[in-house]
């Protein structure tokens, strides 16, 4: 009797296994607050297994609290380092099999208020390894993934922002990167056709986050004077990143724009 209990509770957890190594796999950077996190709990929410990454462990255990539907691990990851974003996607493999999706949302905005020709190098150089080398990091081990994996292809959307478009006052790294972002997915999206690799990005102008909370009190704006913006629920964004995630590989949404309705973008300056 008990090796029979035994033999039904191993098929049991070889179903399990199979279950998770046929769901949907995301991996999220910058899970642990704002915009990744709002991510991560839709797709936890909808049934995708997700991969949260960021640098401190506390805030991705946060998220994973946040939505008790779906398979979840918890990777500690600065993805700036080459080690540790190789090591995010053995763990990623390793536990569900495959990467269907990475939203590439790890970023920083560097200290706010800095003109020019007083931001120190260091900080330029942080704003730089996080948004842009980060993103190319992931990038590179995703495409190495889902170049290889049966059935081959996925999908990597990577989060831009209106500074994509047009900058803040005293915004120059930030908006450098974000800049250079474009230009990554634009590359990666060609590169990626012939594997079923389809690489989009989304712009987001003014979600509702710790990040952008300024924004409601008073932001600087282009003429020199300090007014306050309006915010949009974070929810939409995550629902329009779902959207963009869902598609087919044979459909791509190659640019999505979202954006608080009245804030100061079309006519910024």
């Amino acid at each position: 009797m008990a090796d029979r209990r035994f033999r039904i509770a191993e098929a049991h957890l070889r179903c399990a296994l199979m279950d998770t190594k046929n769901a949907r796999t995301a991996v999220v950077t910058g899970a642990g607050s704002g915009i990744g996190r709002a991510v991560a709990v839709e797709l936890l929410r909808t049934g995708w297994s997700v991969v949260l990454a960021g640098r401190r462990t506390e805030t991705l255990e946060e998220t994973a609290a946040l939505a008790p539907e779906g398979a979840r691990l918890a990777v500690r990851t600065d993805v700036s380092r080459p080690d540790e974003v190789a090591a995010l996607f053995a763990a990623t493999v390793a536990r569900f099999g495959r990467v269907d999706l990475l939203f590439n949302n790890a970023g920083t905005f560097g200290p706010g208020g800095v003109p020019v020709e007083e931001l120190p190098y260091d900080a330029w150089r942080h704003v730089v390894d996080t948004n842009l080398n980060g993103a190319f990091l992931c990038a590179q081990a995703a495409y190495r993934q889902m170049k290889e994996q049966d059935p081959q292809g996925g999908r990597i959307i990577n989060n831009g922002s209106i500074s994509a478009h047009t900058p803040r006052p005293h915004s120059v790294a930030y908006t450098a990167t974000k800049h250079a972002l474009t230009g990554l997915t634009k590359s990666l999206s060609l590169d990626g056709r012939p594997y079923g690799i389809a690489v989009g990005q989304i712009d987001i102008g003014n979600a509702a986050t710790d990040m952008t909370a300024r924004m409601r009190t008073g932001a600087l704006q282009a003429n020199g004077e300090v007014a306050p913006e309006p915010v949009m629920d974070v929810a939409d964004v995550a629902r329009t990143v779902r959207h963009m995630a869902e598609l087919p590989l044979e459909a791509n949404v190659q640019f999505a724009t979202v954006l608080a309705t009245a804030m100061p973008y079309v006519g910024r300056g």
